[in-house]
Parts: C-alpha cells; sequence; structure tokens
C-alpha cells in the first residue's frame, strides 16, 4: 500500500483543518492505529463509575464523549466510503447533539464503550487498507462543504486527538 499523507489545504473546507493540523505528516494508517492503542490505555484506566463523570453540569460525560468519537468516526468514514465509492449525491449535516441525545451513552456499560471504540476503529482501519489508490483523491460534498477521502482519514484522526486532549485536560 502506498503511504497516503496529510491533504493539502484545498482538500478540505477550512474549519476541518483544526482537526487535520493535529494530526500532522506521516502515513495515516499507521496513525490511526498508533492511535487505536493510545485512546485505549488511556480508557482502558478509568472505571465504570469515573465514565459517568461530567467536569461541568452541562458538559457530556466521558461515556458520551466516547459515543460521540464512536459516532463521528462512523460518519466521517462513511462519507470516505461514499466517495471513494464513486457516489456523487452530496450527503446531509449532522447534529452531535441529536445524535448524543438519542445515544443514552450513560445507560450503556463502560466496557461496551471500550468494545465499540475498538470495534469502529477496526473497521475503519480495514477499510482504508484496501482502498484503492486513486480512491484517496476522489471527493465529494457533505454538509455543503468538499471533502477529499484523504481529507476525510485525517479529520477522523484529528477528532480523535482533539476530544483525547479534552478528556485528559478536563475530564482526568
Amino acid at each position: 500500500m502506498t503511504m497516503i499523507t496529510a491533504p493539502d489545504r484545498t482538500e478540505a473546507a477550512e474549519y476541518y483543518f483544526t482537526y487535520i493540523d493535529q494530526v500532522g505528516g506521516g502515513d495515516i494508517c499507521a496513525i490511526l492505529e498508533n492511535q487505536l492503542a493510545e485512546t485505549l490505555a488511556l480508557l482502558n484506566g478509568i472505571s465504570e463509575a469515573r465514565s459517568l463523570h461530567r467536569y461541568a453540569p452541562d458538559k457530556w460525560s466521558i461515556r458520551q464523549v466516547l459515543s460521540h468519537l464512536n459516532d463521528t468516526e462512523r460518519l466521517f468514514i462513511f462519507r470516505a466510503f461514499w466517495f471513494a465509492r464513486g457516489f456523487d449525491s452530496p450527503l446531509p449535516s449532522f447534529d452531535q447533539n441529536i445524535a448524543a441525545a438519542a445515544a443514552a451513552a450513560d445507560e450503556r456499560s463502560w466496557k461496551s464503550h471500550l468494545d465499540e471504540f475498538r470495534s469502529v476503529r477496526g473497521a475503519t482501519l480495514a477499510f482504508f487498507r484496501n482502498l484503492p489508490a486513486d480512491a484517496w483523491a476522489r471527493s465529494g460534498i457533505a454538509s455543503g462543504n468538499p471533502f477529499t477521502v484523504r481529507a476525510l482519514a485525517y479529520i477522523a484522526a484529528g477528532h480523535n486527538t482533539h476530544h483525547v486532549s479534552i478528556l485528559r485536560s478536563r475530564y482526568l
């Protein structure tokens, strides 16, 4: 497989570079794989009771943050799938607050969230590792913004980095 490196500024709306820029350079599949181990090492140290912690009354619990990571990674990877497979119809936006309210994350066990994270990231890696080389440059519109498949891979990684940083600084 060819090493896939960071997208340029034409491959996604500027807003998404807040995530892409957190990833840095390097092969995205290796980055995603390393993140899996690093994120699980952090999260595995959180107890069932601690996973319900919120750093403020109006903020998500740790379980809700991980549920959001899982949902959003699925979303970014579905967009990447859609564009990689050549579909050209635009995809709708995503309201994270609607998704969070419907997920009932605090009603599930912490272990189930960890297992889901492992599975979602495993599926992400399988998808990206098996893309044809030309698929990485394919593009489409989601939430009214242009994206390449490559940009979406980096956005998924950067989104994980962003939320792990928040977990470390505000929750743990």
